[in-house]
Order: structure tokens, then C-alpha cells, then sequence
């Protein structure tokens, strides 16, 4: 499940445009409404500050 950095969101509603399934903004932040929508990674390229991130818990690299 993608996860947002409320720390980088600015509440600009990018993310909703770009998946209005998948998210929604409250009190000035993105939230993940649907984790499953298809369009999630569209609206993670589309964050202007990168404040949606995949899900890396439990991912091993090398």
C-alpha cells in the first residue's frame, strides 16, 4: 500500500486529479481512500513534491 509523507504533502490535489479513486484531500492533506485504485502510480508521478511513496516494508534489495 502506498503511503503519503504528511510531512512533503501540500494539499495541492494533484494526486486527486490524477486518481480521484484513489484519493481524496482532508484538512489540507492527501489521503489514500482507495489503496487498489489502478491509478495509483499515476498520481504518484504526478505529486509535484513527491509525497507519495510506494510501499518498501518487508522489500529486500540485492
Amino acid at each position: 500500500m502506498p503511503r503519503i509523507d504528511e510531512n512533503l504533502c501540500v494539499g495541492c490535489g494533484i494526486c486527486v486529479d490524477a486518481c480521484p479513486d484513489g484519493f481524496e484531500v482532508k484538512n489540507r492533506k492527501a489521503v489514500i481512500k482507495n489503496p487498489n485504485a489502478t491509478c495509483i502510480n499515476k498520481a504518484m508521478l504526478a505529486c509535484p513534491v513527491e509525497a507519495i511513496k510506494p510501499d518498501t516494508e518487508g522489500v529486500t534489495t540485492g
